[in-house]
C-alpha cells in the first residue's frame, strides 16, 4: 500500500512563490506515475501537472504551464510542484496522487491520494 502526505502550503502574495513536496511511504511508489490536483471551495477538481515515474515525461494545465514544474527524488520517495508567479486563482487545496498507469493519474483517477495541503494566494 502506498501512503502519500503534501505539504508546503501556506498564505503567500500574488506574484510570489511555494513549493509543494509529496512524500510517499511504501518502496513501489518510485515506479508510479504521479500528478498535482487542486480543488477550491465550491468548485471541481482540477488537474495541474503530472509526471511519469522515471520523470522523463511531465505534464501541465495550460492555467500553469511556464510558471509551475513538477519534478521528482526517487530516492527520496517525493514528488515536488514548484509554483512560481502565483496568483489569485491558484487558492486551493492541492492533492497529491499516484498510480502505476500515467494516464490513470492524468484522468483523475490514480489510486492513491494524499490529504491535501492548503494553499492561499494573496491579491
Amino acid at each position: 500500500q502506498v501512503q502519500l502526505v503534501e505539504s508546503g502550503g501556506g498564505l503567500v502574495q500574488a506574484g510570489d512563490s511555494l513549493r509543494l513536496s509529496c512524500a510517499a511511504s511504501g518502496r513501489t511508489f518510485s515506479t508510479y506515475a504521479a500528478g498535482w490536483f487542486r480543488q477550491a471551495p465550491g468548485k471541481e477538481r482540477d488537474f495541474v501537472s503530472a509526471i511519469t515515474w522515471s520523470g522523463s515525461r511531465t505534464y501541465y494545465a495550460d492555467s500553469v504551464k511556464g510558471r509551475f514544474t513538477i519534478s521528482r527524488d526517487n530516492a527520496k520517495n517525493t514528488v515536488y510542484l514548484q509554483m512560481n508567479s502565483l496568483k489569485p486563482e491558484g487558492t486551493a487545496v492541492y492533492y497529491c496522487a499516484g498510480d502505476p498507469l500515467t494516464h490513470v493519474v492524468l484522468a483523475g483517477r490514480g489510486g492513491y491520494w494524499g490529504q491535501g495541503t492548503q494553499v492561499t494566494v494573496a491579491s
